[in-house]
This record gives structure tokens, C-alpha cells and sequence, in this order.
């Protein structure tokens, strides 16, 4: 399940499209201006930005250039979804970042697979790479994780939850989108199995004083710090 931001400020293009997300499975957010989709963004990282190019206030272009420019939001699909289909506008929007740009009136089912396109191309990209976050490494390809020439041992399942987070950092992920993620859509195991995991993981990057890194958001769910903070007691 991925999460989407929806960035439109006409409503029943952005119910469309949101029925449409959800009914295939994803997890939406909507947003009807600039300053709105910024704030969701900046409250947790989406996996993927259907954003519209006219809005109050702040344009999409001027949004979507703004993201490129951040170091936290410089690699997030954007799919722009817009009435101005001059060939100048498709240039601007690419341009600006876009990875990819559909015309309105549009079919829905063009949108969906453009989305399933664009989260494909990004996927791949995070299952088989080495990911290192202070000082921390992961290597998938050997099973290993070293933190500064020191292994680690982990479990298999905490392997897979570390390289998950390590490959989203910052985000906010809920216990269930945890689930769906590293333990897979159709496994049906009690939320609650995801925080007996994450202590498990704790544990084992405590020798390396690196189990800060795992952050627990009261009231939502799990996040990978960038930096260690203190573990809590």
C-alpha cells in the first residue's frame, strides 16, 4: 500500500481521483492548496504526489520545483495532473520536476497505471541497495549490517524492517503499513507483532549505540531518524 497526496483544489476531481486510489488499494491524503500540501508533506512523506499545476496561492510548478530543491523531498514521484496542455507547459512541468505529466480531462485508469508506472521505476531502486544512515549500513546483497566495521546480528524479519526504514527515512509508517510492507499485504498478524519486532531491532543496534535511530511516534506508528536520539526508558 502506498501512501498518496492528492494536491487539488477542485473537489470532484479530487474525490475521482481519490476513490479510484483507494478502491486500488493506496492510502490517500488530499490537499487543496500549496500551503496545505506542504504542511502533509512535511507531516509525513508520501509516497507519491498527484499535484495540480493551478492552485490558490502558490502554484504546483513553483511546489514541485520547491520539493526538487529539498534534500528531504528531492527523490519524491511527483505526477502532475493539469489543464494546461500546451507542449510549453509539459516542458515547464518536467522540468520542474515532474516524472510525469497528464492532461485533464483525463481517464482515471490512465492516472492509476501512470501511478503504478512512476512507484515501479522508484521501487526498484530501494529493494537491492546498499543504504548507510549515521554511521549504520545496510547491505542487502550480503545479509550484513555493520556499524562502522562493527556486525550487527540481526534476524531476518529486523533486517527487513531496518532496511525498510533506512530506505524511507524520516517518514512516519503505522503499524500497519509496516505490516503490508515487510511482513506483505495477505499476512494476517496483530499490529501489536510490529512493536515486539522493533524492540527486537532496538536490541540489536543497542551495542552500537544505534537504536535511537528507531523513533516511536506516540499515537501513530514508527520512524528512522537520520540522527540517534536518546532511546527512551
Amino acid at each position: 500500500m502506498s501512501r498518496v497526496l492528492i494536491v487539488e483544489d477542485e473537489v470532484a476531481i479530487a474525490e475521482l481521483v481519490a476513490i479510484n486510489l483507494r478502491h486500488a488499494g493506496h492510502d490517500v491524503v488530499l490537499a487543496s492548496s500549496a500551503e496545505q500540501a506542504q504542511a502533509e508533506v512535511d507531516a509525513v512523506l508520501p509516497d507519491l504526489v498527484v499535484l495540480d499545476w493551478m492552485l490558490p496561492g502558490q502554484s504546483g510548478l513553483a511546489l514541485a520545483r520547491r520539493w526538487r530543491a529539498d534534500a528531504r523531498t528531492k527523490a519524491l514521484p511527483v505526477i502532475m495532473l493539469t489543464a494546461r496542455g500546451e507542449e510549453v507547459d509539459r516542458i515547464a512541468g518536467l522540468d520542474a520536476g515532474a516524472d510525469d505529466y497528464l492532461v485533464k480531462p483525463f481517464s482515471t485508469q490512465e492516472l492509476l497505471a501512470r501511478i503504478r508506472a512512476v512507484l515501479r521505476r522508484k521501487a526498484p531502486e530501494a529493494l537491492e541497495q546498499t543504504v548507510q544512515i549515521a554511521g549504520l549500513r545496510v547491505e542487502p546483497d550480503t545479509r550484513r549490517v555493520l556499524a562502522d566495521q562493527q556486525e550487527l546480528k540481526l534476524g531476518p524479519t529486523e533486517f527487513k524492517l531496518l532496511h525498510f526504514l533506512m530506505t524511507h527515512p524520516e517518514r512516519v509508517h503505522s503499524r500497519k503499513q509496516l505490516l503490508d510492507r515487510v511482513w506483505g499485504d495477505h499476512v494476517f498478524i496483530e499490529e501489536r507483532t510490529v512493536d515486539v519486532h522493533v524492540k527486537r531491532l532496538r536490541d540489536a543496534l543497542a551495542p552500537a549505540g544505534c537504536s535511537g535511530l528507531i523513533e516511536t511516534v506516540r499515537g501513530v506508528g514508527y520512524r528512522l531518524a537520520r540522527q540517534p536520539a536518546a532511546m527512551p526508558a
